[in-house]
């Protein structure tokens, strides 16, 4: 209970009071300490956010991005699908003197590379156990080598319905001379774009391989 002191020269004072504790008969062993100051409360530490996986996108860091052997060798392999897709220039080239002329350097290497049946099945074969799924190249040079090979692997569709449907003449001969024209520019685009930005450190992303080439490189 509370009492309070009086004097003459004081003023009233509040006395503290013992805190009573509970009996057992109604709160059973435990003691329960009731204060008429309010006791701080200790702020509820907020929940850490649970940490995400780090999805590793190859991303253009500038001109330093990745050093000159990994930019050459990132650059050469963008000229594996356009080698191993050449034949779909032949109206293109025939028709266009500039492109005829762009293309004359690359002739021998060319001539080499169409010179053995199986040289395009084993570049791939070098191209993805050797360098792609080789750690000890960086992931720069692993994401555009794969670029390259999905790339190459695309070449199937338009061959397969060249091989399929062969016109000889009439609008057919026109719907696949345009087919073959449009892959052709595509390689040749993939290629310049791809090599200049290798060889300027920056990671090209072309259309329709990039999202492959990432979910391929670990």
């Amino acid at each position: 209970m509370g009492f309070f002191l009086s004097s003459p020269n004081l003023q009233p004072m509040a006395m503290s009071v013992p805190l009573p504790l509970s009996s057992p008969s109604s709160f059973g062993h435990q003691a329960i300490f009731w204060s008429p100051v309010p006791l701080p409360l200790r702020p509820h530490a907020r929940p850490s956010k649970l940490s995400r996986p780090l999805l590793f996108r190859a991303q253009s860091k500038g001109s330093n991005s990745a050093d000159a052997p990994d930019r050459i060798i990132s650059a050469v392999c963008y000229f594996y699908p356009f080698f191993d897709g050449i034949q779909y220039g032949k109206y293109v080239v025939t028709q266009f003197s500039p492109i005829a002329a762009l293309i004359q350097p690359l002739l021998p290497a060319i001539k080499a590379f169409k010179s053995f049946p199986f040289n395009g099945f084993l570049v791939f074969l070098t191209l993805y156990f050797v360098v792609v799924r080789n750690p000890n190249f960086s992931r720069y040079v692993r994401f555009n080598t794969m670029q390259a090979i999905v790339l190459d692997v695309l070449l199937i569709f338009p061959d397969l319905l060249e091989r399929s449907f062969n016109p000889r003449e009439g609008v057919g001969l026109d719907l696949m001379m345009s087919l073959d024209s449009t892959v052709f520019l595509y390689l040749l685009v993939c290629l310049i774009y791809g090599s200049s930005s290798c060889l300027l450190g920056q990671v090209p992303r072309l259309p329709l391989v990039a999202e492959a080439a990432d979910r391929q490189v670990l």
